[in-house]
């Protein structure tokens, strides 16, 4: 039996991938601690893992909306949030991990405190990454204006400070890119395929591409028209009262099956109170969360933020997509699916540009065609399997050298 801790980001999209390997893992026998937050609590023990809460030591769970808006906008402040939280569970955690002593850590991309545990404490690492994997020949997806460039060089100078108070504190990390940047020694897990994931083949053999994590689901959503357009921006960045409104008055004339989940930010009623005023012939369901993976077994056409969960989960159902992306990384996402075939851009949220869109999506099957090309391509994956596999195998390395250590001594 193994130890393997597990560290996490308080994001829906960065540990809902990871749940599926930790159910593997504990399916065959090995002991999993999950540390992550409140809000992912529920989730995390529903796997069989011991959760563990880093609330009580750590500010990040305290951000507002409008913070986590700006943390996927302002590298210099995303880098802040996370030193800080790294250098305010320093003591607590250390102390923790030294004395149970996991024969592996696993931590999110963003979990820079997992990482760094692992390194001051010398346990092996494995990186988890529920974004694309990014190096130089895959940032090439992310293309920005001038402007974003010198904004994103101004961003790094001013994270230079928070890199040297980690450097003070006695973490090994020489500059931001070996934060926000995958380098090809760390072994790496990347859910999404290799098809799908931009320039793979300029990654190591340490990186493993097992493909989208969907969780399975109990829930049935039953589709009572020809065709469900399915409407979601997310958990984070979903204010967006005025874009709901508009997507409503596009499809009031039509006989579509309209699913918005609008998350918690907006004023749900406000909405329904909307919807119940027009006479509309589409049917309408307006609601603050909806299980996605039950909606998109059904669904016709996705409008989404292309966050690369949401997407992931889409393309998994071969869902073509309505893209509108709102930060930099979205942006890279949409660029991939634009890239390959499997959606359209919606360059502005008017009500005929709306409708627009989705007509087209309808209208031609390419669209469809090439959503199910990507779906093929996360099938062939090892899915959460072969991450539990990548990660064991890290963790017999590990004892393994702890072994002939011992035989020599």
């Amino acid at each position: 039996m193994s130890r393997i801790a597990f560290f996490c980001i308080p994001a829906h999209g960065h540990t809902n991938p990871t749940l599926e390997v930790v159910k593997e893992l504990i399916h065959q026998g090995h002991e999993v601690r999950y540390y992550s937050y409140e809000c992912m609590r529920k989730k995390i023990e529903s796997t069989g893992a011991e959760y563990i809460s880093c609330d009580d030591y750590d500010f990040e769970q305290k951000l507002t909306p409008a913070d986590g808006k700006r943390v996927a906008e302002d590298m210099s402040f995303a880098i802040e949030v996370l030193v800080n939280s790294t250098l305010a569970m320093d003591d607590a955690l250390l102390e923790q991990i030294k004395q149970w002593n996991p024969d592996c850590i696993v931590a999110d991309s963003m979990a820079l405190w997992g990482k760094l545990i692992a390194k001051k404490l010398n346990i092996p690492f494995v990186s988890s990454t529920t974004t694309f994997a990014f190096n130089k020949d895959s940032a090439k997806v992310m293309q920005g204006s001038l402007k974003d460039l010198v904004k994103v060089l101004i961003q790094m100078v001013k994270a230079k400070k928070h890199i040297k108070r980690l450097q003070e504190n006695g973490y090994d990390i020489k500059n931001v890119i070996e934060i926000i940047q995958n380098d090809n020694d760390t072994n790496t897990i990347v859910y999404t395929s290799p098809e799908f994931q931009p320039y793979s083949d300029t990654f190591s053999d340490k990186y493993v591409f097992v493909g989208p994590s969907i969780r399975p689901t109990n829930n049935v959503f039953e589709k009572t028209r020809e065709k469900l357009v399915y409407i979601s921006m997310g958990t984070v960045n979903n204010d967006m009262t005025i874009f709901y409104k508009n997507c409503i008055d596009a499809f009031k004339d039509s006989n579509y099956q309209v699913v918005l989940s609008v998350g918690s930010q907006v004023d749900i009623k406000h909405l329904e109170e909307y919807v119940t005023k027009l006479e509309s012939t589409a049917q309408f369901h307006v609601l603050t969360w909806v299980d996605q993976i039950a909606v998109l077994e059904k669904a016709d056409v996705f409008i989404t933020h292309c966050g690369m969960n949401s997407v992931s989960e889409a393309l998994y159902f071969k869902v073509p997509l309505v893209m509108y992306p709102q930060t930099n990384e979205q942006k890279g996402v949409a660029f991939r699916i634009n890239e390959l075939g499997a959606g359209i851009y919606l360059i502005r949220d008017s009500v005929s540009d709306v409708q627009m869109a989705v007509k087209e999506l309808l209208q031609r099957v390419e669209y469809k065609k090439q959503a199910n090309e990507i779906s093929v391509s996360f099938s062939k994956c090892g899915g959460s399997r072969a991450a539990a596999e990548k990660i064991l195998d890290i963790a017999l390395d590990n004892k393994l050298r702890y072994v002939k250590q011992f035989d020599k001594s």
